[in-house]
């Protein structure tokens, strides 16, 4: 019989800004997002606490009333961390940890806990390790307080250093060497995708947690990894597709999220490579989310930065059977009507008419719309592949097959 090991939730409280650039609308939606963030590395939140303020505290980021007012809550229902959603110098971290007696996490660092959770292989376990290293750098001064320095005195004097130079050279090896690794996985990525042929390249790409993992299982007919869960990919999964008489290559990649660390995005730059190298995109939107459009923002922001932006893409809407129009009365004059309160068919006719993309609504968990998203990725694929190779006759003479 398999024992059953008890998960060990952390009690947690989050910490959100509201100044110029962030409305409280705005910070409302990322405390959602990190509230699920912390709910994926396994704490659950009890409190949330926002503070209007026109600049940033630069020693503790928040206001001294709103300090005293955590640290009263901390206390008191034995709080053992604190999330905060904007990114924390190594002062204000340091700070912060004195006053609260407690763990403080920023975003980042919540992100690349949960990287080092989910991260299986040791292509993906590499890129998470360098991001971390990169991130503790700076912050190691507070780790090291009880060792400041070394013992001076007779036969002690001379040539040596401190024990947080000693850290920090040994963080700052490791660092060069995770770099030279990833020098030598990226080599062996590139063969890889090299050696792949003639097949026409397809990914999935998208905001985290919007359903790709679930499209490629679909369509694949694979059994990757798919949960309801921020990151549940982070290994990027390669699976050969047959749809009527036309092979291609599909990849289900690791999900974009708002705020990313710039050092994450170095860090992953081997996955986003399978991206770059593709022939199609497929865009996969969750609209069952209040803030889809915000995602798809999000999502083209990091294609544009990688030079992806322009290729030929296929904007998927995920999770139609989750989507419900918020109600609206039409004798109140009081209240317009907005995108809040469409359907699913006036969605989708405002959205064809809006870009010159194609897109398509769909249900992957429900398989709604399923034959016609393959009926639309086969055209794609088959118009890349007639203009790479027009003597190429295909598996089998057209018209023979259903989708």
């Amino acid at each position: 019989m398999i024992e059953k090991k008890s998960l060990l939730i952390e009690r947690t409280v989050i910490v959100g800004l509201i100044y110029s650039k962030q409305n409280e609308v705005v910070s409302n939606d990322y405390l959602n997002e990190l509230e699920f963030l912390s709910l994926t590395a396994g704490g659950k939140v009890l409190k949330r606490f926002t503070q209007k303020i026109n600049l940033p505290n630069p020693k503790t980021l928040i206001g001294s009333g709103k300090l005293e007012e955590l640290f009263l809550f901390v206390e008191k229902n034995n709080i053992s961390s604190v999330i905060f959603d904007d990114e924390l110098s190594p002062a204000q971290q340091n700070n912060l940890e004195k006053i609260l007696k407690c763990k403080i996490l920023d975003r980042t660092g919540l992100i690349l806990d949960i990287f080092a959770q989910r991260a299986k292989t040791s292509y993906a376990r590499t890129q998470v390790e360098l991001a971390q290293y990169q991130y503790l750098l700076p912050r190691l001064k507070g780790l090291w307080t009880h060792l400041e320095r070394q013992k001076g005195g007779i036969g002690m004097r001379g040539p040596g250093e401190t024990e947080i130079e000693t850290d920090r050279r040994i963080v700052r090896n490791k660092i060069s060497l995770l770099k030279k690794k990833l020098i030598v996985i990226d080599k062996q990525m590139s063969t890889q995708r090299s050696n792949r042929g003639q097949l026409v390249r397809v990914a999935l790409v998208g905001y985290t947690n919007v359903g790709k993992s679930t499209i490629m299982n679909t369509i694949s007919k694979s059994n990757v990894f798919a949960e309801n869960k921020l990151f549940a990919t982070l290994d990027t999964t390669v699976r050969k597709v047959v749809i009527g008489n036309l092979p291609f290559l599909m990849s289900d990649t690791v999900g974009f999220i708002r705020k990313l660390p710039t050092q994450l995005v170095e860090s992953f730059k081997s996955t986003l490579d399978e991206v770059q190298e593709s022939d199609l995109l497929l865009h996969v939107v969750d609209i069952s989310h209040p803030n889809f459009e915000d995602h798809i923002e999000s999502v083209n922001k990091t294609l544009l930065e990688i030079n992806s932006l322009n290729k030929p893409t296929l904007l998927i809407f995920n999770k139609i059977d989750l989507y419900s129009p918020k109600p609206w009365d039409p004798d109140d004059l009081t209240i317009k009507r907005d995108k809040s309160n469409f359907s699913i068919d006036e969605l989708e006719s405002s959205w064809i008419a809006k870009e010159n993309k194609k897109s398509l609504f769909i249900s992957a968990a429900k398989k709604e719309n399923l034959i016609k998203l393959k009926e639309d990725v086969y055209k794609f694929v088959r118009q890349i592949h007639i203009s790479r190779f027009p003597f190429n006759n295909f598996l089998y003479p057209e018209g023979l097959d259903e989708y």
